[in-house]
């Protein structure tokens, strides 16, 4: 495909990705928490090292039903640690349990997916930039959403992890405009 968004260069594993994955906009709550996990494993490394390691990561967090990783505790934690196929930090394993607890809180209250789709009226946003430079790593709202997530009790939930979360999962379309899945994309709000 030509006229990429240079970020994605040319593995074939982060080509796929954003040509299939990144921006397309996501409404499934679970979905949409395991993005917000792998987002926070993410953290000071780079993306394609979680791509590379999310089949692996989608088998230790038993296909990140947050139903199931809610009730874990320090053995599961410990078994985690041994993965060598994740990112064995244990602030990050720790936190995904935590957060599927106050995921579940948030899916009883209103909906996980309806949380996050009220702070954009249910409508990705829908930017214009065309290089790579103009893209912030973070804006008001991703701020916003960190704190209100933190507040519920998520962690590793940061603004800049917020904004590429909501970049990943299609609550905004940051595709470049010259890039060809911009418009494709920006088709498949609802």
């Amino acid at each position: 495909m030509d006229g990429r968004c240079d970020w994605c260069g040319d593995d074939p594993i982060y080509l796929d990705y954003h040509d299939q994955e990144w921006g397309v906009p996501e409404y499934d709550s679970r979905a949409l928490w395991e993005k917000l996990i792998l987002d926070g494993f993410q953290a000071g490394l780079s993306w394609i090292t979680i791509l590379r390691k999310r089949d692996n990561f989608r088998a230790a967090f038993a296909g990140f039903d947050p139903h199931i990783v809610a009730g874990w505790g320090e053995t599961e934690v410990s078994e985690l640690l041994g993965n060598a196929g994740i990112i064995r930090h244990r602030g990050k394993i720790e936190a995904t349990i935590g957060n599927a607890r106050a995921w579940q809180e948030i899916e009883a209250r209103q909906g996980f997916d309806t949380f996050l789709w009220n702070y954009v009226d249910g409508k990705p946003l829908q930017n214009g930039f065309v290089t790579m430079s103009q893209v912030p790593a973070q804006t008001d709202l991703s701020r916003k959403i960190s704190k209100d997530l933190k507040k519920a009790g998520f962690k590793f939930c940061g603004p800049t992890i917020v904004y590429a979360f909501m970049q990943a999962t299609g609550l905004v379309n940051d595709h470049l405009v010259g890039c060809a899945c911009h418009t494709r994309v920006a088709a498949l709000a609802r």
